[in-house]
């Protein structure tokens, strides 16, 4: 097992999406359209096919803590149902993709940040995670700069 859980948007927040076509909290339009790159689709963390496969395209800001503001940003979701990532293993469907990962601190800081692809994911998470300042951390598109997921420590078991 890993040292760590990683989960995609929540199937409440996604379904709220579809059927107000409006992003939470800020109610701009949600943008429906053909995929034209891979994504990844924000809550199964799976990879868009291109041609195939609409997506819906919105402003998503992740929770802030403290009072902090954090960074909104555009992010895609599958238009048609999925469900929300949740594991201990990281997604294969991400493990392609440029990522940069940032270690968050109290007050929503980020303490430290690398990029990472492929197989150096995985000991970025745990080097990042090992730090005992880093409450979570947010993986971001390396080249968009847009969230894609949160990573928290694995709970006991």
């Amino acid at each position: 097992m890993s040292g760590f859980e990683i989960h995609g948007l929540t199937d409440d927040f996604t379904r709220e999406v579809r059927e107000t076509g409006k992003s939470p909290g800020y109610g701009h339009p949600v943008v429906r359209e053909l995929a034209r790159g891979t994504g990844p689709c924000r809550a199964c963390l799976e990879q868009f096919r291109i041609g195939e496969e609409e997506r819906l395209l919105f402003t998503y800001r992740p929770a802030s803590t403290n009072g902090t503001l954090g960074a909104p940003g555009p992010v895609f979701i599958h238009a048609d149902a999925c469900l929300q990532y949740r594991g201990t293993d990281f997604p294969p469907g991400l493990r392609s993709l440029p990522l940069l990962i940032e270690a968050r601190a109290s007050e929503n800081r980020v303490i430290v940040s690398c990029a990472a692809t492929g197989a150096a994911i995985d000991g970025a998470l745990a080097e990042l995670l090992a730090n005992p300042d880093v409450d979570y951390l947010y993986i971001r598109h390396g080249e968009a700069g847009c969230h894609i997921a949160r990573v928290d420590r694995a709970k006991a078991q």
